[in-house]
């Protein structure tokens, strides 16, 4: 393994980590008014309640793919009796319509920005960075997907998911990513692209959750007197 792999693989996992949890806890204390998706309803609604939804919803089930698909070693699904190719086949047919779903849904939220003028002056830089970045890690996803329709010993499950457990234990298998494919380690790296742009765009607001207003007291309303 070269240097730069060497780089990639046991290095950049650590430093996306780093910049990651910083983010987030720099994000917290010094932008809490801007941790939102500054929500655009206001000025186009009628494409957002098609793209929004398709979109966030698609999002969970290839995020609980690549969680379930990086996390469960292969050794486990044997052991109840799911052969590699029926494993492979399942995650082919439903990551594919979830990764095409979230596309399209992606591509729809894309077009509303540049396509509705008030929408598109409220998009910035920031945003703008944040779609490509986005867009790269899904279509590369995508693309990965179907090119893998055969299982192989090369697949992610011997490659990048015994690397990426690995991580979380600080004792990354590089050798086992180094024999991953080039769309997987584009994937890859696209991937830890994403994580680092994370705590400083819009995506933030993925992990907030209206817990308040369970706790909130109750607001009055009063009739106006006549």
């Amino acid at each position: 393994m070269n240097a730069s792999e060497s780089l990639l693989w046991i290095v950049a996992p650590y430093v996306t980590a780093v910049i990651f949890v910083g983010g987030l806890v720099w994000r917290y204390r010094y932008d809490q008014f801007g941790w939102t998706t500054r929500s655009s309803q206001l000025y186009e609604r009628r494409l957002l309640r098609v793209a929004s939804p398709l979109f966030h919803y698609a999002l969970i089930f290839v995020i609980v793919g690549h969680v379930t698909g990086l996390l469960v070693p292969l050794s486990w699904t044997d052991a109840i009796g799911v052969s590699n190719a029926t494993y492979h086949a399942n995650a082919l047919v439903w990551g594919g319509i979830a990764g095409v779903a979230a596309l399209a849904g992606l591509a729809l939220l894309i077009y509303r920005r540049r396509t509705r003028g008030p929408v598109f002056l409220a998009t910035t830089a920031n945003d703008k960075t944040m779609y490509v970045v986005l867009a790269a890690a899904i279509v590369t996803g995508v693309v990965t997907t179907v090119a893998g329709f055969t299982p192989s010993e090369e697949s992610y499950r011997t490659t990048v998911a015994p690397w990426f457990r690995g991580v979380l234990t600080f004792s990354p298998d590089t050798m086992a990513m180094s024999n991953a494919s080039g769309l997987y380690k584009l994937h890859t790296v696209v991937g830890m692209g994403l994580v680092v742009l994370f705590p400083f765009s819009r995506l933030v607001h993925a992990l907030s959750a209206p817990v308040g207003y369970l706790f909130r007291p109750y607001i009055v309303y009063r009739s106006r007197a006549r």
